[in-house]
Formats: structure tokens, C-alpha cells, sequence
């Protein structure tokens, strides 16, 4: 039998120990888990531990490998969310901003055409009055010009406003390849800013991915319930700073037009009419940190980017005496007096917050304001229990399968089937090694990937246990028919395998969730049993012809 090289057979000892140490931490998941929390608060705490992180710490030597499996909704229980984004709101944002613009451009045009009135409309839409007919057509044309191209691939060359006239009357709402093009946008957007909510606040592997046109689904492990889930994104945290016109204690007060009729967070019975057009939005944000005011109580600090803080310093400049109100979801929390121009663009949101409170109020800030509303069409807790039980029954199907494989195995090939054997659970613990170390998401399908992955590698060695039985019978001395059965096995091992691999690729490109986990399991899973049953066997079968040196094999 050719012998391997020492280099190779070094490469291949090498993986296989480096692919065993990456799957050590899973067999003390617990106690790996909590070390990695551990260290994980301490490193954001600036390396200060408590004595029950330090504790946590010690469950798992530092100098062992810490890679863990992350478990899926299923196995390990957690909150499942269907979230519907309310467009219409971003459609109604974004006429609402365009509106000074053009009421300043019409002014502009004032001998042209007369008083400039916005008209009661529906949301989205923005309707003109004018006082002046003979100048219609010169506004229509003044508003399109300050239309822009709508930023998407398949819209080259539309605009992003529709402009018409209706009954005299001058109707302006976003084009349909603009509404396109936001919806786009404002998912992508929703998707991300409840991507950071979740990971900033300690969560594992979430599954937040769109559905149809409208729709987000939210599965997060490990989180206590829905109604969790939904306190931490179901808010908005839509930030504004407006100007008060007066403060009053009427719950059903007429703001008058253009203003809003908001209550008082801390102060009971108090409401603040304000300015429904902000002077800034929480968009402008860059940070936002939990902090201490002047007398010691949690609060948060705030600041702006340079056009939020350009704004923010005009304003305080222009209103030094007035209150300014600090708005989060429709609720003033703050209506502070201005004393001093702040041109800095930096603040601090006082309140009656506790600790707890202020810190999560700050991650919700620097995440970013949701676009638009999310009405929640479906909800589910999955508990520890049911996902203990998931993976329970997933090691008991694992093990029943290990066990059958490697008595066919056995039966089929005597001692070289044992030789098979040892290479299946190192190609397993290889398989979960590398699940570990690239943060991949068990599931209950990706268990059923990790069983067929059993039945491919000891395939591949079937394919070359048989190849050596026909080398044997053609009158072959032992070392060389080994050497041809791998030799000649390889091609159809190879192509098996490529095919294989095209098909998980195919799910996992137009598959979603499940389906995702099953094909990420079973790419690796190939991986691995090629490298095992192709590699790691002839070196296992190598030594031991070397050891015992057979005349004759019985296969």
C-alpha cells in the first residue's frame, strides 16, 4: 500500500484534533454559555466583573475554545413575532416634510399665484389651494422642478412626486415607483434597526427576515416571552423636538391646526400643545448613552449629527425662554426652558426613569427610530421545556441512527466497518466543530441534516469497501487493492457529492428558516464526510496495515 506522506498525514491529524477541540464546549453547553455571557458583559463594562460574572467565568478554562452551537427557536424555546410595517405612515411622513418646501417655493411666487393654502387630504397625499387660477399651470411647474429621481435600478428616470390637478386645486403624492422604491427602503430599514434592537440587548441568533411585501418575521431564542419581544421593538422610540405653544390641563383642549394635543409622561394631568412639524427628529441622532443628571437621577444624553445640531443650535438660539418640548412615542417627556443657546448639538432627557429604564430608552434611541408603525398579526412563546424535549427526541433519532449505520457497517465489513465507524463520529464532531466555530443555528431540521449526513459518509465508504472486494477478486495483493479502491471510488465519491452540494445550495438560496438550517447542516455535513470517509479512513486503514502487516483481508 502507498504510503501518505508525513506532511499529509500531519494536515489530516491536525484537522481532525482542531475540528474534536471546537466541539468540546458543546458537550458543557450550559456552563459554556454562561462563561461566554460572562465575558461578554465584562469586555462591555470596560473589564469590570461582579462576583457572580467572575464566578461565570471560571465554569470554562479561557484557554479552551468557547465556540458554542447556537440553538434554534425550536430547541431552545424563545418568541415568535409576524410583524405587518404600516408604508402608509412613511407616505404620510414624507408628504408632511415636503410641505414647507413648498409652501416656501409658492410664497416665493406670490405675485404669480396669490395665497398658498394646504387643503384637508388624506394621508399621503398633500392638496394646494391657490389664489391665483391664471397661475396654476407656473406652480405646477415650480413644484415638479423640485422633484429628484427615484433612487432605485428598475426606475431609472422617474421622478419620486406625482403632481395633478384636481378642481382647481393642485394634488402632490410620492409616484408609484417612489411608493416602490420606499417600501423597499423602509422593510430594509425595519429589518436592520430590529436586527440591532435584539443583538444590543444580549439575544442569540435571531431570525428577522421579510415576508411578502409588507411583512417581517421576528424569531428570537432565548427570550422569555412575546410580550417581551414586543416591549423591546414593538415601540417606535420616534424622538422629536418641538416647540410648545402652551401647556394645559384639558385632556380634550382643541390644539387648533397643526398642532398636537400630547400628554405629560411625568406629570399627571398635564398635557402640551406642540408643533406637529418637530424642529428635529431622533434620525438625527448619532449616540445616545444612559447617564446621571445634576442631581443624580438616570437619565439619558443625546447627540446630533451636524445638520440635527445646526438646527437644534438655531432654534435654542432664536426661542432662549421658552419651553422646548422632548417627545418620545407621543408623550412629552421633557418640556424644558431654554436658557442658553446650545450649539454643540449634545442633551440630556431627564425624566422619572429608573436605571433599567433609562438604559433601554438609550438602546432604543441609538438603534434608530422604526420608520413606520408595526401592527403585529401573530405571536408565539415557545418554552425551555418544549425545546429541552425538541432535543431530546433530536439526540434520541441521532443516536438511533448512529447505532443502526455503524451495526450495518459492522455486519457488512467486519473490522474494516469498525475502521469506517471511527471516521463517522470524527466526522460528526468535526461536522458540529465547525457548526460551532462559524456561528451556524441548530435546528430540528438541522438535526435531521446531521443524520443524513451519517448515511452519505459511510455511502462514500461502501463505495470504496466495495471497489477493494472487486480489486480483491481480481486477484490483487491486499495493499494494492486498497490503494485502487480509493483511487477508483474517488470520482463517483466526488460527483455524489458536487450534486449534493447543488442542491443544498439551491435551498438554501430559495428556501427560508428550516429549510436554511437543514441545507447549511448538510453543506457541511459533505464537507466533512468527504474529508472523513475519503482521507481520514485510508490514513486509519494505512496504519494498520502497517501495524499488522495482513497477508490476506477478509472484506
Amino acid at each position: 500500500m502507498t504510503p501518505t506522506p508525513l506532511w499529509k498525514r500531519l494536515i489530516i491529524l491536525t484537522l481532525c484534533l482542531v475540528g474534536i477541540l471546537l466541539a468540546v464546549p458543546n458537550a458543557d453547553y450550559a456552563n459554556v454559555e454562561a462563561h461566554n455571557d460572562a465575558a461578554a458583559a465584562i469586555k462591555q463594562a470596560g473589564g469590570v466583573a461582579t462576583p457572580e460574572q467572575e464566578a461565570n467565568l471560571a465554569k470554562w478554562p479561557s484557554w479552551l475554545p468557547s465556540g458554542l452551537m447556537n440553538l434554534g427557536l425550536d430547541l431552545r424555546g424563545g418568541a415568535h413575532l409576524l410583524a405587518e410595517v404600516k408604508l402608509q405612515d412613511v407616505y404620510k411622513d414624507r408628504m408632511n416634510g415636503l410641505w414647507p418646501e413648498l409652501r416656501d417655493t409658492l410664497r416665493a411666487m406670490r405675485d404669480q399665484v396669490g395665497a398658498v393654502r394646504r387643503q384637508p387630504s388624506p394621508d399621503g397625499v398633500l392638496r394646494i389651494a391657490i389664489g391665483n387660477p391664471a397661475g396654476l399651470q407656473a406652480a405646477v411647474a415650480a413644484i415638479n422642478a423640485l422633484a429628484t429621481p427615484v433612487v432605485s435600478l428598475t426606475n431609472v428616470g422617474q421622478n419620486d412626486i406625482a403632481v395633478t390637478v384636481d378642481n382647481g386645486e393642485i394634488v402632490v403624492q410620492l409616484s408609484d415607483a417612489e411608493k416602490t422604491a420606499t417600501d423597499d427602503r423602509t422593510i430594509q430599514q425595519s429589518l436592520e434597526i430590529i436586527r440591532r434592537r435584539v443583538d444590543e440587548v444580549g439575544t442569540r441568533e435571531p431570525t428577522i427576515q421579510r415576508q411578502g411585501t409588507d411583512r417581517i418575521l421576528i424569531q428570537v431564542p432565548g427570550i422569555g416571552s412575546a410580550a417581551e419581544l414586543k416591549r423591546l421593538i414593538g415601540t417606535t422610540a420616534k424622538l422629536t423636538f418641538n416647540a410648545v405653544v402652551r401647556r394645559t390641563t384639558d385632556a380634550k383642549a382643541d390644539p387648533g391646526p397643526r398642532n398636537l394635543l400630547l400628554p405629560s409622561m411625568d406629570e399627571k394631568g398635564v398635557y402640551y400643545v406642540v408643533a406637529e412639524d418637530p424642529v428635529v427628529t431622533g434620525e438625527e441622532l448619532v449616540d445616545s448613552q444612559p447617564a446621571f443628571d445634576q442631581n443624580g437621577q438616570p437619565a439619558v444624553n443625546f447627540r446630533f449629527n451636524p445638520t440635527g445640531a445646526r438646527k437644534f443650535g438655531d432654534y435654542t438660539a432664536a426661542n432662549i425662554g421658552n419651553p422646548f418640548a422632548i417627545v418620545l412615542d407621543k408623550q412629552v417627556i421633557s418640556a424644558p426652558r431654554i436658557n442658553d443657546a446650545i450649539p454643540g448639538g449634545s442633551g440630556i432627557i431627564t425624566g422619572n426613569f429608573t436605571v433599567e429604564e433609562s438604559t433601554q430608552l438609550a438602546v432604543l434611541l441609538r438603534a434608530g427610530a422604526l420608520p413606520a408603525a408595526m401592527v403585529f398579526l401573530e405571536e408565539r412563546t415557545i418554552g425551555p421545556e418544549l425545546g429541552a424535549d425538541s432535543i431530546k427526541a433530536g439526540q434520541t433519532a441521532a443516536i438511533i441512527g448512529l447505532i443502526a449505520v455503524a451495526a450495518y457497517m459492522i455486519a457488512s465489513y467486519g473490522w474494516f466497518g469498525v475502521m469506517a465507524n471511527v471516521a463517522l463520529a470524527v466526522n460528526i464532531t468535526m461536522l458540529i466543530g465547525l457548526m460551532s466555530v462559524i456561528g451556524a443555528t441548530l435546528t430540528l431540521p438541522g438535526i435531521a441534516g446531521i443524520v443524513l449526513t451519517m448515511g452519505m459518509a459511510v455511502d462514500a465508504n461502501v463505495l470504496i469497501y466495495e471497489r477493494i472486494r472487486e480489486e480483491l477478486r481480481a486477484g490483487m495483493t491486499p495493499g494494492r487493492a486498497i490503494d485502487l479502491g480509493f483511487e477508483r471510488a474517488f470520482s463517483a465519491i466526488m460527483d455524489s457529492n458536487v450534486t449534493a452540494i447543488i442542491t443544498a445550495l439551491i435551498m438554501f438560496w430559495i428556501g427560508s428558516g428550516a429549510v436554511r438550517g437543514f441545507a447549511v447542516t448538510l453543506i457541511l455535513g459533505i464537507i466533512t464526510s468527504m474529508f472523513t470517509a475519503v482521507y481520514l479512513t485510508r490514513l486509519i486503514i494505512e496504519l494498520w496495515m502497517g501495524w499488522k502487516r495482513p497477508k490476506k483481508i477478509v472484506l
